[in-house]
């Protein structure tokens, strides 16, 4: 299958390397071409804008940072997925991003003759490189169990959830339930060492019961070791949890744990971590990450 991949970001990369290890046929493009250069030189194929990667694939994924630059990618005057002719092509966007959105790209790809998903993930730089990723999916069932063989090399579990948007919703969940293990598991460190415990023993013991989860396991052991490199960045779970609570506040609902995940995050961006990984919000307690 001629595969496009719009976004080689932390993730996107290694879901690209996946892709051509299954002996897919790799056509990619990103703002900062270099970050391409390694998988141009392992096969891939360049190309300089998301209408030429549509002009030559069969299949689209799209995986960038924000709303707006999905917008920016698909409807793009002369050069964006939509300058292209789209018919009988299917675009899946993995990217987190607003539920309005991936109903208004849908609509557009219907009236032009294609099909499209939204398919945000979770996992982090760990699950796309492993193949792990967790992968919420909105759209047609028949147009889900044309791309299942694709999303069956990038993650452990894919679940369509209903239609166009439905992805997107899902999404916002787990970044709410999120929200709530990475305030969590920051407090029990903060606590843990003014405590004088072993937080390494701290950890074990926690893993082992009912306070285990995903973001102690793969997060708390960076931080012991001062490690804030992305996984996922700070400021892309900013964006994600002002869509959470936008969303909500539609709905005539309210979120307080997240709000104030939302506001600690804030805090820690405006400390200029804004590139750091999730896990930097111990910065707000440990500085620059001295655990004494």
């Amino acid at each position: 299958m001629k595969v496009g991949f719009i976004g080689t970001g932390v993730m996107g990369h290694a879901i690209v390397l996946r892709l051509m290890n299954a002996g897919h046929e790799l056509f990619v493009y990103n703002r900062t071409k270099n970050k391409t250069d390694d998988l141009v030189a392992e096969g891939a194929t360049w190309k300089d804008t998301p209408k030429e990667i549509t002009d030559a694939s069969d299949i689209v994924f799209t995986m960038v940072g924000y709303p707006q630059d999905v917008e920016q990618v698909y409807y793009e005057e002369g050069t964006g997925v939509f300058s292209s002719d789209v018919n009988h092509k299917i675009l899946v966007d993995l990217t987190t991003s607003t539920p309005s959105l991936a109903e208004q790209i849908d609509q557009t790809a219907r009236n032009n003759g294609a099909a499209s998903l939204d398919a945000p993930v979770s996992g982090g730089d760990l699950g796309a490189k492993n193949g792990t990723l967790t992968i919420m999916i909105g759209g047609e069932q028949s147009i889900y169990e044309k791309v299942l063989p694709l999303f069956e090399k990038m993650g452990q579990a894919y679940t369509l959830h209903g239609t166009a948007g439905k992805g997107q919703h899902t999404k916002m969940a787990n970044q709410i339930m999120i929200a709530g293990t990475m305030t969590g598991m920051t407090e029990m460190l903060v606590y843990s060492q003014k405590a004088g415990l072993s937080l390494e023993n701290v950890m074990n013991t926690l893993a082992g019961g009912a306070a285990a989860n995903w973001s102690m396991t793969n997060y708390g052991p960076r931080i012991l070791k001062k490690d804030y490199t992305p996984g996922f960045f700070v400021k892309h779970f900013i964006k994600d949890l002002k869509i959470a609570l936008d969303e909500a506040e539609k709905m005539e609902t309210t979120l307080p744990s997240t709000h104030l995940a939302a506001q600690l995050y804030e805090k820690l961006a405006g400390q200029g971590s804004e590139d750091d990984g999730t896990q930097a919000l111990i910065k707000l307690w440990w500085g620059n990450g001295t655990n004494s």
